[in-house]
């Protein structure tokens, strides 16, 4: 009978996240001043032994064990046949993808929630900020935060907050506060709305909500958390590519190719960065990162840092784009359209 799920057991949850940066060297971050981002310029932002992690120039990084009892809670996650996609496609290749829909907030994102929460605990932080679009990161984030006592408050864009009133709920349920944005809250929410009473908000107003909550929290207690985009958000994601080998290994197999939905890399960091290990040791796998048309920042955007928040408060997020550099380090031709950039 052929294989439908592949599963594995408590045991085989990863006990180490990898680290890209270790075998791919990235340009730095760069502040407003086009100087290089040092971990000081982070401070105010994210707690010191993220920080660490950020900049960390280790190949394996411990995974603690508070982490791993929560991840108990629905890791190692199946890897699943897709069987009637196969059937529909005609296709004689294999299709499977590894289901992180099982999490308690139905994705991926709590793989790197859980350990932002519990690194902002130890290190003494009483409550995150954070934004959201469609609601998915703040609903990890609530749940997150949930587990290891940290307060949470999320700014989520407010098209969404009115379209999907469930997000908030989930949200709520796990004791997170779900806020309208732009909100009244902060100077870049009063702005927004002096600007356009009537606007549906943007991901880029609600950072500059969240970053501004954080760093003007008088007390030191507050710190700002990022779904994506970061070194240390992708590490952390990296236990779902590592399970997925694991399980490619017990049905005797190993894919010839690996694709991951591309926005702000998280996903396919997670499922496809431990491919890029084994790529970078002679291994024959070619590996995609697909983007929507619509939005095409790896193909067709130009290649410049960039500010994620509309106030542009921090450098913190004057960003690469990390499938446009792991192209352009290659020398690789970009493929048209959807496919998003091919590692040869």
């Amino acid at each position: 009978m052929d294989v439908k799920k592949v599963l594995l057991s408590e045991d085989d949850i990863p006990r180490q996240w990898y680290n890209i940066l270790a075998d791919i060297k990235m340009n730095p971050p760069l502040g407003p001043d086009g100087q290089p981002v040092g971990p000081d310029a982070l401070a105010p932002v994210f707690p010191m032994n993220l920080i660490e992690q950020e900049v960390s120039p280790e190949r394996w990084i411990d995974i603690p064990e508070p982490i791993l009892g929560v991840y108990k809670i629905w890791r190692p996650t199946p890897l699943v046949r897709a069987s009637a996609l196969e059937k529909a496609l005609d296709t004689p290749a294999k299709i499977f993808f590894k289901n992180e829909g099982v999490s308690p907030p139905g994705s991926h994102k709590p793989n790197t929630a859980v350990a932002q929460a519990y690194y902002n605990k130890v290190f003494g932080i009483e409550k995150i900020t954070t934004e959201t679009g469609a609601g998915q990161w703040g609903s990890a984030l609530s749940f997150a935060c949930a587990q290891f006592g940290v307060e949470c408050k999320v700014f989520m864009v407010r098209v969404s907050f009115d379209q999907k009133p469930y997000r908030k709920s989930m949200m709520e349920t796990w004791g997170g506060k779900c806020i309208a944005s732009p909100s009244t809250e902060t100077r870049a929410g009063q702005d927004a709305l002096a600007k356009d009473p009537n606007t549906p908000g943007s991901l880029g107003i609600a950072i500059s909500e969240a970053i501004e909550a954080a760093v003007g929290d008088e007390t030191g207690k507050t710190r700002y958390s990022l779904g994506s985009v970061l070194n240390h958000v992708m590490l952390h994601q990296t236990v779902v590519g590592l399970e997925a080998k694991k399980q490619f290994e017990k049905i005797g197999m190993y894919p010839d190719v690996v694709i991951g939905c591309a926005g702000g890399g998280s996903n396919f960091a997670g499922l496809s960065f431990p491919f890029v290990l084994d790529k970078l040791n002679g291994k024959d796998v070619e590996i995609y990162p697909v983007e929507p048309a619509a939005c095409p920042t790896l193909t067709k955007a130009p290649f410049v840092y960039d500010h994620g928040d509309t106030a542009r408060y921090t450098p913190l997020l004057a960003m690469y784009s990390l499938g446009m550099l792991l192209c352009r380090r290659r020398s690789t031709p970009v493929v048209s359209g959807i496919t998003g950039c091919r590692l040869r």
